[in-house]
């Protein structure tokens, strides 16, 4: 491993929007807020830390009464001006043909509206205010305009215009970005390239960096833990095979080549990575790998999604390797305390951009029946199923629209190209309490909390987590597949 400069891949060339001087009256007389061919890389399994501390042009103010700065140089203010709101905004952005739509969270009336030509997907940064697009070059940075700011035992909470930001992390083929625990990890399909960074600091150009290339370019995914351990996915263009585990040396804790079709990741509680395989899953707890059996010889687990309040996480299920489109009517829950399996019928089909978690770890499922389906991962059991959108169909080709699922703070968001439209569905009694026709067709959906997000040493998380010794300095759904014939994402 060795320790470079900061990497040419990561780049800015505008700067993001900042707090205004006026608001840096803080607390003072204010109330309070209440698929191409990809080259194989020459630098088999090289990691390393680079980039420098950004450097602050700007006077910071240190008295006890300045809102908390987030210590990056954004220069003069691209967005707009800055309000202080009473309390965090949430908000949306979902992507439609030719660009992107950030609306409230609440309300669901349109906040801004991005051109971005071209098939553009969304995913977490990681910091309750940005979302990684990726398109054309790489990961760029968008800012949906909403933030928080910590204040001894309470927080300021911000708005502005959302803006497509010019930072970009650099990605011939970008791929998957997940974020964990105030670290986030973005993977390059094309190059195998792997970029992880403070999840506070995407919107520093010079922020520090820990890089690792796989010894051969795949679809994959990465997520760094607490412990500063990379888990890592291992295959090549034709083939994926595995997962290899590192620590913050980047020597190799544990490995394993028993997982065909590799796709996906999600943690469970007490930090349990498991990744999806063609017949089952990999579970990694505490140093070690074990390989969950699917019932079938063929059983496909590609799209995960995980929670901090379970330790079962809720996957597809596949069993047709030869179908041009399978529309399965299972799902998978993996129980990574017992390592079982569980298979739960479902009335419909659904599809990759179905599944989501609740905020107590409820499995939901966005069926092609219309209705959001509601699974105890304890017992299996469908607990409820709420009517939200029109019966419909999955379009055989995976960047088509199609309903698409987000949840945020006991609500599912879900969209419908069909009629052009979002619901807003309280999740545990199925009400529509909104509903907002738009003037696209929505396709993905992600969204911002617009909040402190835990696991940042910025908003006062722990750093332990990230002792990356020897040479390495510590700086920790999206799911898609471009490669496997039934184009399941």
């Amino acid at each position: 491993m060795n320790t470079t400069t900061a990497p040419r891949r990561r780049r800015a060339f505008t700067a993001l929007a900042v707090l205004p001087l006026a608001l840096l009256a803080g607390c003072s007389g204010a109330a309070e807020s209440g698929e191409d061919d990809a080259p194989a890389t020459d630098q088999a399994g090289e990691e390393s830390t680079s980039g420098d501390t950004a450097a602050t042009d700007g006077e910071t103010s240190s008295d006890d009464e300045t809102p908390a700065d987030d210590g990056h140089d954004h220069g003069e203010e691209e967005a707009g001006a800055a309000t202080e709101a009473a309390a965090a905004t949430p908000r949306i952005a979902l992507t439609y043909d030719g660009g992107i739509q950030v609306l409230d969270a609440t309300t669901l009336e349109v906040v801004e509206d991005i051109e971005l030509p071209g098939f553009n997907r969304l995913n977490p940064a990681g910091d309750g205010r940005h979302l990684y697009v990726s398109t054309t070059g790489g990961f760029q940075l968008l800012d949906a305009g909403a933030w928080a700011e910590p204040h001894g035992d309470h927080s300021h909470y911000y708005t502005a215009p959302p803006a497509l930001t010019e930072t970009l992390v650099e990605a011939d083929m970008p791929g998957h970005v997940v974020p964990h625990e105030g670290r986030t990890a973005l993977f390059d399909d094309a190059t195998g390239q792997v970029v992880v960074l403070d999840s506070s600091a995407v919107d520093d150009p010079d922020a520090e960096t820990r890089d690792h290339t796989t010894p051969t370019a795949h679809h994959g995914v990465a997520i760094e833990l607490t412990d500063g351990s990379l888990v890592i996915s291992e295959g090549t263009e034709d083939a994926r095979t595995g997962i290899r585990v590192l620590d913050g040396s980047g020597e190799e804790i544990a490995a394993s080549d028993e997982c065909p079709g590799v796709h996906g990741e999600a943690t469970a509680a007490d930090e349990v990575v498991v990744i999806g395989c063609e017949d089952g899953a990999l579970v990694y707890s505490g140093g070690e790998i074990t390989h969950v059996d699917s019932p079938d010889d063929y059983g496909r687990i590609g799209n995960q999604a995980g929670s901090d309040a379970s330790a079962i996480v809720l996957g597809d299920y596949k069993t047709d390797p030869d179908a041009e489109l399978e529309r399965p009517e299972r799902v998978s829950l993996i129980d990574t305390t017992t390592n079982e399996l569980t298979l739960v019928d479902l009335p419909s089909s659904y599809s990759f951009r179905s599944l989501a978690r609740g905020d107590d770890g409820e499995a939901l499922v966005l069926g092609t029946d219309g209705n959001l389906h509601v699974i105890d991962p304890e017992t299996g059991a469908i607990t409820a199923s709420h009517p939200v959108v029109g019966p419909w169909e999955e379009p055989v080709e995976w960047q088509e629209p199609r309903p698409a699922l987000w949840v945020h703070d006991g609500t599912a968001y879900v969209t419908e190209p069909a009629t052009s439209s979002i619901h807003a569905v309280d999740i545990l009694t199925g009400e529509v309490w909104n509903t907002a026709e738009l003037e696209v067709e929505p396709n993905e959906v992600n969204g911002i909390s617009g909040n402190v997000e835990a696991g940042s040493s910025e908003y006062g998380g722990s750093e332990d987590g990230h002792d990356n010794d020897d040479e390495a300095e510590s700086g920790d759904g999206h799911d898609h597949e471009h490669d496997h014939d039934d184009h399941d994402h």
